[in-house]
């Protein structure tokens, strides 16, 4: 059997790189977002799905209503897989939390957040491996940082340690694990996070360079403020 890991369809919040940690705040997804589900057939068996697993989010909850093939199939809310909670930072433009990540770390919870960036990947991580437990094939409906972690650890150098930001993950595009791949996949991440292996993505001899749509970009982007246009490859330093 196989499992489908996939982000949520657009929203207002992460077309504008806002991040939203906050279940309640009722983020839907926009017109763009619901349109894109409409091609998410050819990606992935629809119809085939036993199980649909969501986070508590409405646009986790919206994408896996608008895509499941078959109604009569297993909905499955878990916690587990929620976005980042970002405390003092909720609602606001993603650079304001890149740079206090860039200053803190990954280990450091923000300012009247419950978890730190690594406390919350672990989290997500837990989540995707139970999902093994269910019936399949499954799809697992989650957050951006979620799938970029498993697409950087499926394509990373040996050795190569964790990176603080990651590239942003595509929106409804399905990474698929197979039942046998998929513990020692989670398995061999949890260890990794475990073991303290991570790295700070700064300049030589300045200050980190955060960007959007190339190079590092940390995935819970959900960003840049008005003031800052997505195109600019290059944003402000931290």
């Amino acid at each position: 059997m196989t499992t489908y890991i996939l982000r949520h369809g657009q929203t207002n919040y992460s077309n504008r790189y806002l991040v939203n940690g906050d279940p309640g705040k009722g983020v839907h997804l926009n017109e763009e977002g619901r349109q894109s589900l409409s091609h998410a057939g050819s990606t992935f068996p629809l119809y085939s799905v036993v199980t649909w697993l969501t986070s508590e989010f409405p646009r986790a909850l919206q994408t896996a209503s608008l895509l499941r093939g078959v109604p009569s199939a297993e909905l499955v809310v878990d916690a587990r897989l929620n976005e980042l909670d970002y405390g003092q930072f909720e609602g606001g433009p993603f650079l304001d939390y890149a740079v206090w990540l860039d200053a803190h770390g990954a280990d450091e919870c923000p300012p009247g957040a419950s978890e730190s960036q690594r406390e919350g990947i672990r989290r997500m991580l837990t989540g995707v491996l139970s999902a093994g437990e269910h019936p399949g094939p499954r799809v697992v409906v989650g957050h951006g940082l979620m799938v970029s972690v498993l697409l950087w650890y499926r394509d990373r150098a040996e050795e190569e340690a964790m990176p603080l930001f990651l590239p942003e993950a595509p929106y409804v595009e399905p990474v698929a694990i197979s039942d046998d791949e998929l513990p020692i996949l989670i398995t061999g991440l949890l260890n990794e996070l475990e073991s303290g292996r991570g790295e700070k993505i700064s300049g030589d001899s300045g200050p980190a360079i955060f960007r959007i749509s190339e190079g590092p970009a940390v995935a819970t982007v959900d960003s840049v403020s008005p003031s800052h246009s997505p195109t600019k490859k290059d944003l402000p330093h931290a």
